[in-house]
């Protein structure tokens, strides 16, 4: 009879080690200390009778047995996961969530997200990295982030994908600069000051600069931030017109700061995506996925 020789705590030390690459990777992950995984490993290698892992110098790898009785693993932490959800006592799920969003997640819904989450998971404790889409997807590729709340596109296949709905750009200035604009609808007149927006290499950057170069604009006039929120204080005191996504600019369009421009060009919509690996991920992350999603339904042909 298995009886105490054999705990969660082992099993999810084992688990984590693999997803991390390194017993200190998962000490961190799992707010422990390294000599504490280490240990744990050692007791479930010891119950078991197997060998689990080889330790190299700096890294681990799998066994043969390992390797099989790393998927029994993940079963059995997820079993034990649903067992909390159907009985209904989600509270005593006291995990981390390795949260990725980007700046426009987090200024816009991330906190009706989090309230939710806390709704339905009230003792999981979230460790939120807010940063560019490209090095979000970096960090979920490495197993550092548990859930990218993102925008596309992407260089890495994540096993879970959820599609969201998605982001509209307008083209905005203070009323000051809109009332001086002439020369119909074409985007050539915002070129005669700067223009603001996203980041270089971001879709929409690169999407405004392929323009510019085709239509002869001065590309010097473009003028890139890695900080959405700098955008919209630039724009508003005045610095510029900006390509910016609606939802960061809707409050601001609302108390009359900013105006929206007409314009024979716009920027394609930003795509976005609740990802995880979903060979690898807790049940609560698929689920926090999925209310992800409820928030941010995406738009179907039929809709």
């Amino acid at each position: 009879m298995i009886k105490s020789r054999i705990t969660f705590k082992q099993l999810e030390a084992f688990s984590f080690v693999v997803d991390t690459g390194t017993f200190r990777a998962a000490a961190t992950a799992l707010g422990t200390t390294q000599p504490n995984i280490s240990s744990r490993i050692s007791a479930l290698e010891a119950a078991l009778d197997v060998t689990l892992l080889y330790r190299d110098a700096g890294s681990v790898r799998l066994t043969t047995k390992g390797a099989e009785l790393l998927e029994r693993t993940r079963d059995i932490l997820r079993a034990g996961e649903a067992l909390l959800e159907v009985a209904g006592r989600q509270e005593l799920i006291e995990e981390r969530l390795r949260l990725g969003v980007t700046e426009l997640v987090a200024c816009t819904w991330l906190q009706p997200f989090l309230r939710l989450l806390r709704r339905d998971y009230p003792n999981l404790q979230v460790e939120l990295e807010v940063d560019l889409s490209r090095r979000i997807e970096e960090r979920l590729r490495e197993g550092q982030l548990d859930l990218a709340l993102q925008n596309g596109p992407f260089a890495y296949q994540a096993t879970g994908e959820r599609m969201l709905s998605g982001e509209t750009y307008v083209w905005v200035s203070n009323q000051e600069i809109a009332k001086g604009l002439v020369g119909g609808n074409s985007v050539a007149r915002f070129f005669e000051r700067a223009v603001l927006t996203h980041a270089r290499h971001t879709a929409a950057g690169r999407a405004l600069h392929v323009l510019a170069t085709e239509r002869g604009y001065d590309l010097g006039k473009i003028v890139h931030s890695s900080a959405l929120s700098a955008c919209l204080l630039m724009v508003s005191e005045g610095m510029g017109t900006a390509l910016l996504p609606m939802s960061l600019v809707k409050d601001e369009l609302d108390k009359g700061r900013l105006k929206t421009l007409d314009a024979d060009w716009i920027a394609p919509p930003l795509e976005f995506f609740a990802r995880f690996n979903a060979d690898r991920a807790p049940r609560f992350v698929e689920k926090a996925s999925e209310i992800a999603a409820s928030i941010r339904p995406a738009v179907t042909k039929d809709n």
